[in-house]
């Protein structure tokens, strides 16, 4: 993490409870030290144990990671950036409208049996994640299932959560995987208009779909840390955790590039001039 980049999330952390006077006693290692450890984990995706000998001990760096998952630290941080991100890019913090999907992934030996299942669609063997992002493609509510659970079983789970932390989604984009009932009864009990984006079966090959591109696109950010691209957590709220450590990850650096240089000019603009 660079001085830049820690320097923007800094203020964003939770505060500790020893330093809020509300009891515990002080960590004995810097927070930047900590998470510079689990972003190295979740980036390159080795054990805790694997860690460098320049990093804090791994137990104490998996202690921090518990701790954050457990108590929903990880995604108060995660949230807290997203809206910064946001508020940097001329938008509101709180999104109106929203893009759900889904992603199998197959599941390591040391997923426990109860929480995997067999995609017979994919073939997968493994868990499935379900996101739901702006219209920036940045996350909004996360869920890890067994991969045999079905879409819109889960986002009828999602939606209310959604709508509580975001009380001004009115809007959903999502495949043909959540046609149904969903539909309807986001409607009436949500007030969110679910609009069902469907490929065009006259066409052959790779094709962008309308809105759909976007959670695509961030399922493809995610795939870029090595730890996401297989699911290797025993519990599937861990998964949930490091799928929030990545983007955390890229928003950071999103916002360091906005503050260090600035707009960047397209080459096809370049070549214009």
């Amino acid at each position: 993490m660079t001085d830049t980049e820690w320097a923007e999330v800094r203020d964003l952390l939770p505060v500790p409870a020893w330093m809020g006077h509300r009891g515990g006693r002080p960590e004995g290692y810097c927070h930047r030290e900590i998470l510079d450890a689990i972003r190295y984990a979740v980036d390159n995706g080795g054990k805790w144990a694997a860690l460098p000998v320049h990093y804090p001990p791994y137990k104490r760096v998996h202690a921090f990671f518990t701790r954050w998952r457990d108590h929903g630290l990880i995604a108060e941080f995660h949230d807290r950036l997203r809206d910064r991100v946001r508020v940097g890019e001329g938008r509101d913090p709180r999104p109106t409208a929203a893009v759900i999907d889904s992603q199998a992934v197959k599941a390591a030996a040391t997923v426990h049996s109860p929480t995997r299942g067999f995609d017979g669609g994919k073939l997968i063997n493994g868990r499935r994640r379900h996101l739901t992002v702006d219209t920036l493609g940045l996350v909004l509510i996360v869920a890890v299932t067994p991969a045999n659970a079905g879409e819109r079983v889960t986002a009828a789970t999602m939606l209310p959560r959604l709508t509580e932390r975001s009380h001004r989604i009115r809007r959903l984009w999502a495949d043909s995987g959540y046609t149904g009932d969903l539909v309807s009864w986001a409607k009436r009990d949500l007030d969110v208009r679910v609009d069902i984006v469907r490929r065009t079966d006259d066409l052959s090959g790779f094709q962008v779909v309308p809105r759909r591109w976007v959670v695509e696109r961030t399922f493809s950010w995610l795939m870029r840390s090595r730890r996401l691209v297989r699911d290797y957590e025993r519990r599937p709220d861990s998964s949930e955790a490091r799928i929030l450590w990545s983007m955390s990850k890229r928003l950071a650096r999103r916002r360091t590039r906005e503050n260090t240089t600035g707009a960047i000019t397209p080459r096809w603009a370049v070549a214009a001039a």
